[in-house]
């Protein structure tokens, strides 16, 4: 997905832009390369992305809750933002912060093993018929 789909920095071409002091976003901040093993993980996560959307966004899912490690908060993504993200992180190596959802409804998202367990309850009915 092009950089574009993602919404414009607001601070871009400011010289007083507060970022700045963070340095250059092409420099290396402890992002070492992603390697083979993890870009295909990435790409897998993808791919399995689309086939949970196809199956729960028709059933009012709107997209998939992380539990954050650093703040130990729910993270609410929606499919297209967690989609872009993680486009973003198999061509640049890391991902641009990105607004949290305004005032989600918990209810509507679902987790990442919730979503691999729909899936595979699909498969596994659709191969008994």
């Amino acid at each position: 997905m092009p950089h574009d789909a993602l919404p414009p920095d607001p601070f871009a071409g400011d010289p007083e832009d507060p970022a700045l002091s963070l340095g250059s976003p092409d420099e290396d901040h402890d992002h070492p390369p992603m390697d083979d093993v993890e870009r295909a993980e990435l790409i897998g996560d993808l791919s399995d992305l689309a086939v949970y959307q196809a199956l729960l966004e028709h059933r009012g899912v709107r997209g998939i809750v992380v539990d954050c490690g650093e703040c130990q908060e729910p993270h609410y993504h929606d499919w297209a933002l967690l989609r872009s993200s993680l486009e973003q992180l198999l061509s640049d190596g890391r991902m641009r912060p990105h607004e949290p959802a305004y005032d989600p409804d918990p209810t509507a998202y679902v987790s990442w093993e919730y979503c691999r367990g729909y899936a595979d309850g699909v498969t596994a009915t659709e191969g008994a018929r």
